[in-house]
């Protein structure tokens, strides 16, 4: 079966003790950040049919393998987050705009 995806350090390792064999590479950088935006989306996809706590970790694994990458500072994106919740608000309120 082909995939041409990134998965988790240790599939290989897993695939391996199943013994089926596989085929691999290490992606240079722009083919990862290509990859890890990938993968974004396919976790949150997964998350949309099966919302489990279990999703929800695959979601924050990519989202800290992308912080990771792109070197975000935690203050940084805090302090940002912060802000956007000041001056547009969250989402507690449970709003829907239907129109404007």
């Amino acid at each position: 079966m082909k995939y041409n995806k990134l998965v988790r350090d240790k599939i290989p390792e897993i695939i391996e003790r199943k013994g089926d064999k596989y085929k691999i590479h290490i992606a240079g950088k722009e083919e990862y950040w290509e990859k890890l935006k990938e993968k974004i989306e396919e976790e949150v996809k997964e998350f949309s049919k099966k919302d489990s706590e279990e999703e929800f970790a695959d979601i924050l694994e990519i989202l800290d393998a992308v912080k990771k990458f792109r070197k975000y500072d935690d203050n940084k994106i805090l302090s940002i987050k912060r802000r956007k919740l000041k001056e547009r608000g969250g989402f507690k309120k449970r709003i829907i705009l239907e129109e404007s």
